[in-house]
């Protein structure tokens, strides 16, 4: 047990820092590290930790960042957002405009993707307007992350959750749609309100920016597997084996050679979360998972309302700590004693992704787009802090509102 939580805590903090002084590590080597420590401290035997990496969770995220990479490639993300951008007329119409088409193709494909495909074109439109490139940046970042919510390919710790649960995409869509489109409108709102003074009421002149050319013939190859991704998604067909098979039949068609597609997907990643995979799985094995729950077990009562939202709360505060992708699979031990798993899955899904508002480091998203503004953000941690906590509270409070009110009717 000793060996399991020194393991387990160094990785974690690894993984919350993102490095650890004196050792070139980031968060998916300290994830792998952490995962060959577990198995060399005699904590999990080499088939044990084989048999903790979740095979679907990895399918699906590698189908989903295939397509997104063919739809990157066909310039897909660029057009649509440039087209919708460019389709408004002042300040505040573009900044819902940022909000709703970063959270629509995020509900679509993975968040993170359309983070680094639409920044760009956000930077070059508010630009060419001559408007201040920080409302419209946290509108991207925000949007994109409450979009995500609504459906299980949206971001990685939905995919995690839809493998674990075993919840339907049909019946986590359903579900999480309106409480996702209503956080759009809140996230909307409230930096209109926290930046009235940066949008004026004006009438924007035309855009002088220069649409991005659209590979027709593998936009519509790439568009044909998508879709038929989400319609095997609704039809209950198995979520990886689904992504996987459009992902490939998107590869066998699409007119070129696949290595390019292929060095877009975030190998990284895939090893972070099996890393990740393995840790958790030796301190479960070493009893560690079920001591940390109790710890907030008499905070939880008996009711099913309120442990949901409790766990929603620990949710959003644990997220900060060790980032929400490692939570949400120390969630895979503890949620299943919970009086009702399905809405426990379905708030810890809401909070766990909300919860990336509320920090720079909350969410890869919020990194993403930040980074790829470099100085034109111009934002610190703590200005973002105040905004992402607004922000954050707001949309939790709504989406949570509507799944309990979607409960009661019988619909979750």
């Amino acid at each position: 047990m000793v060996a399991a939580v020194a393991v387990f805590s160094v990785t974690y903090v690894a993984v919350a820092a993102g490095r650890l002084p004196f050792l070139s590590l980031d968060r998916p080597a300290a994830a792998l590290l952490g995962a060959v420590l577990m198995v060399a401290s005699g904590v999990l035997t080499p088939g044990e930790a084989g048999g903790a990496v979740n095979g679907d969770t990895l399918g699906l995220l590698l189908g989903m960042m295939l397509l997104s990479a063919y739809l990157a490639e066909a310039r897909f993300f660029r057009w649509t957002s440039f087209r919708i951008l460019g389709a408004v007329r002042t300040p505040r119409s573009l900044l819902w405009a940022v909000v709703f088409a970063a959270g629509t193709l995020s509900a679509l494909l993975v968040n993170d993707t359309v983070c680094v495909m639409v920044t760009p074109i956000v930077l070059s439109v508010v630009e060419d307007a001559e408007l201040p490139p920080l409302p419209y940046l946290l509108a991207l970042a925000f949007g994109s992350n409450a979009g995500s919510v609504a459906t299980l390919t949206g971001n990685p710790q939905n995919m995690i959750v839809g493998t674990l649960s075993g919840i339907s995409y049909a019946r986590f869509a359903a579900a999480l749609a309106l409480p996702a489109l209503a956080s759009l409108v809140v996230v909307a709102l409230v930096l209109q309100r926290v930046f009235r003074e940066d949008l004026p009421r004006r009438v924007l002149a035309p855009t002088r920016v220069a649409a991005p050319e659209l590979d027709r013939p593998l936009l519509a190859r790439a568009l044909l597997a998508t879709a038929l991704a989400v319609a095997g998604f609704l039809a209950g067909f198995p979520l990886a084996w689904t992504a996987l098979f459009a992902a490939a039949l998107c590869m066998a068609v699409a007119g070129r050679a696949p290595r390019e597609a292929l060095q877009r997907v975030d190998w990284p990643l895939l090893v972070f979360f099996a890393g990740l995979f393995v840790v958790v799985a030796g301190i479960g094995k070493a009893g560690i998972a079920s001591r940390m729950f109790d710890l907030i077990v008499p905070a939880l009562g008996h009711d099913a309302v309120r442990q949901s939202a409790v766990f929603s709360l620990f949710t959003v505060g644990a997220s900060q700590v060790v980032s929400n992708v490692p939570f949400v699979l120390l969630a895979g031990e503890w949620i299943p004693r919970l009086a009702e798993p399905r809405l426990a899955w379905l708030a810890t899904a809401l909070a766990a992704t909300l919860a990336g508002n509320l920090t720079v480091l909350g969410s890869v998203a919020n990194l993403i787009v930040l980074e790829l503004a470099g100085s034109r953000a111009g934002i610190g941690f703590w200005r973002f802090f105040r905004i992402g906590a607004l922000v954050t509270a707001a949309t939790l409070t709504v989406s949570f509102a509507i799944l309990l009110g979607e409960r009661a009717l019988g619909l979750v």
